[in-house]
């Protein structure tokens, strides 16, 4: 269920996107799954997955420049505030979690995807890289949660008491407080406090995954200001781990300021790396 001024802002943001966005509703046995469709029809395929409350709306920022090369794919959580519903097998796990992404990716038609998420998004396409390796060209980790790091104990904090009791006051307040001086567009800031706020989120968490298992290439991108956790610990983290991955400080950058400021430096981040 909805609220309607997080649909109005949602459809606010929505306009941001490029005209020839496409909207799909993907059928999945955990019901319908929205995904904004953006860049050519040949053009290699990028799932992006966003961090918990931002919706697949997120990366207005992105899209632009990534569409001219990739053919973008970018989805709303099952389990969080957004277009796709939860109907059909209950979600109760994140192994539902990495089956139903699974689904996605079925009815996409998308047999091979490069896949990027950005905090609690890189911690299921970590896991969704694991299970299905053959399915990930190359994976994009931005800020990570609960992959090389865990959360600061201030963090925390700070995001239970909005968890707990939700308002857009609350949520607007810890947005200030991560953000600092990065100032997140001001109309995405609005959804993502409405989406705290929206009844039935569900959002699965579990423990770290076992990343030293994954063989495919992996570019793992830290917001150096970061709030949920030290970056530049969680960063000398993932060069001990994966010796092969390509990893990278933003400067400036806070954990939930991705992907929306400085989208520049992220997009061609990605694409030096995708190719």
């Amino acid at each position: 269920m909805s609220l309607p001024d997080f649909d109005r802002v949602y459809d606010e943001l929505r306009a941001r996107w490029p005209e020839t966005t496409e909207e799909r509703d993907v059928a999945t046995p955990y019901g319908p799954t929205r995904v904004h469709v953006y860049g050519p029809a040949d053009g290699s395929p990028l799932v992006l997955l966003p961090g918990g409350s931002a919706t697949g709306l997120v990366w207005f920022a992105n899209a632009p420049a990534l569409g001219k090369r990739y053919r973008v794919y970018a989805v709303d959580l099952l389990g969080d505030a957004g277009r796709t519903e939860r109907q059909g097998t209950p979600l109760k796990s994140a192994d539902d979690l990495t089956v139903w992404l699974d689904a996605l990716l079925n009815g996409l038609g998308l047999a091979r995807t490069h896949l990027c998420g950005h905090s609690y998004g890189a911690w299921l396409a970590v896991r969704y890289a694991l299970r299905a390796p053959s399915r990930v060209d190359r994976l994009v980790l931005v800020d990570p949660t609960q992959v090389f790091a865990g959360f600061r104990p201030g963090y925390l904090l700070r995001a239970l008491r909005a968890l707990i009791r939700p308002s857009e006051a609350r949520a607007r307040a810890f947005l200030a407080w991560e953000t600092a001086d990065a100032h997140p567009d001001e109309t995405w800031q609005r959804l993502y406090a409405l989406a705290t706020t929206v009844p039935g989120r569900k959002l699965v968490v579990g423990g770290r995954p076992r990343v030293s298992d994954l063989r495919m290439p992996v570019l793992a991108v830290f917001a150096e200001r970061s709030r949920a956790h030290h970056a530049g610990k969680a960063a000398d983290r993932a060069r001990r781990t994966l010796s092969h991955a390509e990893v990278a400080l933003l400067p400036g950058a806070t954990h939930h300021s991705l992907p929306l400021t400085a989208p520049r430096q992220l997009n061609d981040r990605l694409t030096a790396f995708l190719g």
